[in-house]
């Protein structure tokens, strides 16, 4: 079987060896103060417990961007109990005549332990996810209406066509003096859906009577005004 070298982490070595010192100070601190027993051993565990709890959630908070000031002064608190008791044990209190402050400040602890770390626990983890207003059920997108086809505005299929009246009899001419006839009127330009309506119409009537399709008739179906009857005529 193949064995796998062991790598000693100096920071883990320093970590313990930090931890048992403040461990047995506070011991030693409590046990002076009146705390004897099993509550003099718990009195360390409580401070260490509040100091790493309140530097996690210290860091849970500052990465999820949020105001870090509660467990920040937990964690100060948690401190300054830890170092106040390693000074205190450096030869600085006489450990046999306590003073009455430092019996009340270690007999007040569990309570301002206890009442930290229900803040901690309570503490959110992780910011809000914020509220998406209610969308209302009758709201719904106006569609924009499609504009009517100019074909099927202009479409008069549904009116009666027009009856056919006999072609009038030619009257007879008469010398006139010549005149010059004026520029006949541009018709107007059509559009191309229109002009093939107009076309459409044309061989319709052609076919119905036998007869080139008359552009006043052809007019007339599309319901065009009587000025659009030379532009109607010059595509037939």
């Amino acid at each position: 079987m193949r064995a796998y070298p062991v790598r000693v982490d100096a920071v883990i070595v320093q970590a313990a060896i930090a931890g048992a010192l403040s461990f047995s100070h506070l011991h030693d601190l409590a046990a002076a103060a009146g705390q004897d027993g099993w509550k003099a051993w718990a009195y360390p565990v409580s401070v260490d417990l509040l100091l790493v709890a309140a530097w996690r959630r210290m860091r849970q908070q500052q990465r999820s961007g949020q105001a870090a000031g509660g467990p920040r002064l937990w964690f100060l608190v948690a401190l300054a109990a830890s170092l106040g008791a390693n000074v205190a044990t450096a030869g600085l209190l006489d450990l046999d005549h306590v003073p009455a402050w430092l019996r009340v400040v270690v007999a007040g602890w569990p309570a301002v332990a206890f009442f930290g770390g229900t803040l901690l626990a309570h503490a959110p983890h992780g910011p809000e996810a914020p509220v998406a207003p209610a969308s209302s059920t009758t709201d719904t997108a106006t569609q924009p209406q499609p504009a009517p086809d100019a074909v099927d505005a202009l479409d008069r299929d549904a009116l009666p066509a027009p009856p056919t009246t006999p072609e009038p009899a030619p009257k007879p001419t008469t010398a006139e003096p010549a005149v010059t006839p004026a520029p006949a009127p541009v018709p107007a330009a059509l559009p191309p859906a229109l002009v093939d309506r107009v076309q459409a119409l044309a061989e319709e009537y052609r076919s119905t009577t036998g007869r080139p399709a008359d552009p006043d008739a052809v007019r007339t179906r599309l319901g065009l005004p009587p000025s659009m009857t030379a532009s109607v005529a010059a595509h037939l």
